[in-house]
Parts: C-alpha cells; structure tokens; sequence
C-alpha cells in the first residue's frame, strides 16, 4: 500500500532493486505492525517532567514513536532510501526486543526481491479490510492485481 501511494517511491525501488535492504525496514517502521506494549514500572523515574511511580502501568505507542519526528527525520513520509531504516521501534527495543525480527525481515526481503526480479506490478484495486484489533495493526483483506 505504501509503494502505491508513493509511486515516486516504487519506481526509485524498480529502478534500483538493492534498496529492497532499506525497503524492508522502511516499511515495518512505516505500517507499524504492532500498536502498544504494556510494561510495569520496576522503579520511580522521570520522563519528559511526568513522573512515573514504581507499580504504574506505562503504554508505549509503536505508532507514535515510530511517527516521532525527534526521532525520525520527515517520520511522516514514507523513503526508501532512509539513512538509517532500521532505527524505528516497530521490533521493541533492548530486552524487549523481538526474537525474530531478522527471520521477519529476510522473509520480506527475499518476498521483494522475487517480486522485482519477475518484473511484477502489484496494483492495489480495492480498499482494505482492516483487522479489528487494538493490539495489531493488520490488514485482514486486500484486493490487488498481480501483472507480470
């Protein structure tokens, strides 16, 4: 979905296929898979003037810190050839930081790969039908046209 509604982007990707590498990554960043994680505060601490207290609950908001332009120059744009495309918080991050986030990305990697090597144009045809979830931000059907 992305990549068709930044044509300017699909084509920089058709034109050089290396940047299926920063693709990948952009991409996870971009959609956000996951929404929130719940943690449990295991001391006081203070972030940004709001002090939160040994015990409280805390959400992050993937989405949110993905989308941070601190963090993230143009954060609302989707780029292809990104600086530093795996600098995002879609996988978590440090002990919380998800096992198979590299099986994820070398399976979307090679899935691109094979798709640009065919030459295939994958048109979207349709609006998606999005999974009802607060938890994942997925996309339960999507039509599309295949052309080879």
């Amino acid at each position: 979905m992305a990549l068709n509604d930044n044509p300017d982007e699909y084509a920089k990707l058709r034109a050089n296929p290396s940047l299926v590498e920063k693709l990948v990554p952009e991409t996870i960043r971009y959609q956000s898979p996951i929404i929130h994680m719940r943690r449990t505060a295991k001391r006081d601490a203070e972030l940004r003037g709001q002090k939160i207290a040994k015990g409280d609950k805390v959400v992050m908001w993937y989405v949110s810190g993905n989308w941070d332009e601190d963090a993230i120059p143009q954060a609302d744009k989707f780029i292809i050839n990104r600086a530093k495309p795996r600098r995002h918080l879609a996988f978590g991050a440090g002990i919380h930081r998800c096992v198979g986030d590299r099986l994820a990305e070398l399976q979307l990697q090679i899935l691109w790969e094979e798709v640009l090597k065919r030459q295939m144009d994958i048109e979207i045809e349709g609006e998606p039908e999005r999974l009802y979830s607060n938890f994942i931000r997925g996309i339960r059907t999507l039509p599309v046209r295949i052309r080879a």
